[in-house]
């Protein structure tokens, strides 16, 4: 079946194989780079960036089909090189903006995304992933969360290469009895005085600390040592940036239209429009590509209450369609998405941060339950 079909139905896991920028075959950095992205209300689609000058007629991308998708190839475009898109909305204001799906990103405060061949490590885990139980059966857990920007630093104050925070960290954990780490956000997100829980590149770990294959090398070494790992994700909401996600072809795309569900006041961000099939292709497609690519052991979803309560820090809010508070479209992409890891990576934890007593929780989705395997204990924590 088509993937931008399957995008399009909300029901493509793998969104990231289609969409953001891909080397093009034979991958010897001499057939460039296929560039899609979506954004079907624009006028206009081009990528800019270091292999064209940051020329915004140079390198248009075309319409495919009805799908909302622009597509196109940059066969000058390199490893490394800087880009974004120029999108023209239909009144003509052109908004440079960093690729959704790109897997590097430069390190702040420069805010490109950068060009980046996945294929790019070889694990040394085989023995960790085939062993993984199933997380309904993994037994007490023993978690340290560590925010890897302050947990270690060199002297000067600068950041530590996620490769030597990967054995340090290894080496603490194991020491003091841990049997899981759960790191705080280390996707891509502006302000190093933050915990990163603002996240401007979902599919793009933080450069802060070194490429996506330094990060994977983190992850292989906790592995080695017997120690899980969790990464904190963020589907709820996501900040204004001009270059992120808002308003990323000129209209409300990837948040609610109507301001008393598409924002949240007290955290000055935007919230996903979960009724919007291709946002939850998006997020799960991210949620995937955690667990997939990087061999990451579980999720803590955060701020699950603000995802499932349309009220949630709000005096004035739009009731759903029965009247009442609950955010349906929410609570339907929460079971989607934890009954696609149930069914398909049941070694994998789904744990909720959710401060309400919002029943079941962590019931299986096919008893009407959420269908997280874990709820965090927010009394118990630092």
């Amino acid at each position: 079946m088509n993937q931008a079909y399957l995008f399009n139905q909300g029901q493509d896991y793998m969104s990231y194989t289609m969409l953001g920028a891909r080397p093009v075959e034979p991958r010897d950095g001499t057939g460039g780079f296929r560039f899609a992205v979506w954004a079907p209300n624009a006028a206009s689609v081009f990528v800019v960036g270091s292999f064209n000058n940051w020329d915004r007629t140079a390198t248009p991308l075309a319409r495919l089909g009805q799908t909302g998708i622009w597509t196109g190839t940059a066969p000058q475009a390199r490893q490394w090189d800087r880009y974004k898109y120029a999108v023209t909305d239909r009144q003509g204001h052109v908004c440079l903006k960093a690729d959704p799906y790109a897997r590097h990103s430069e390190t702040r405060p420069a805010n490109a995304s950068v060009l980046y061949d996945p294929d790019d490590y070889t694990w040394g885990d085989d023995a960790w992933m085939a062993g993984r139980p199933d997380a309904r059966e993994a037994g007490p857990l023993n978690i340290y969360e560590v925010h890897l920007g302050s947990w270690k630093r060199h002297e000067d104050g600068s950041f530590i290469n996620y490769r030597d925070l990967g054995r340090d960290l290894a080496d603490y954990a194991a020491d003091m009895g841990y049997t899981a780490v759960e790191l705080m956000p280390v996707m891509e997100h502006p302000l190093d005085e933050s915990w990163g829980y603002q996240v401007t590149g979902y599919f793009s770990v933080t450069s802060r600390y070194g490429t996506p294959a330094d990060f994977k090398f983190l992850v292989d070494c906790l592995h080695r040592r017997g120690i899980r790992v969790i990464l904190d994700w963020v589907p709820a909401h996501f900040p204004k940036d001009a270059f992120g996600l808002g308003r990323f072809d000129g209209t409300p795309l990837y948040e609610y239209a109507d301001s008393r569900l598409g924002e949240q006041q007290e955290w000055g961000t935007y919230v996903f429009d979960f009724s919007k099939l291709e946002v939850r292709s998006f997020l799960i497609s991210n949620a995937w590509f955690w667990l997939q690519e990087f061999h990451v052991d579980g999720l803590r979803i955060d701020a699950v209450s603000s995802m499932l309560y349309r009220n949630y820090g709000r005096s004035d809010f739009l009731p759903n369609q029965y009247g009442g508070v609950e955010n349906l479209e929410a609570i339907a992409f929460l079971q989607q998405l934890n009954g696609l890891i149930r069914a398909r990576l049941p070694q994998c934890l789904m744990i909720a941060e959710e401060s309400t007593p919002w029943p079941n929780v962590t019931r299986p989705v096919d008893e009407q339950g959420l269908g997280f395997t874990h709820k965090w204990n927010m009394g118990w924590m630092h």
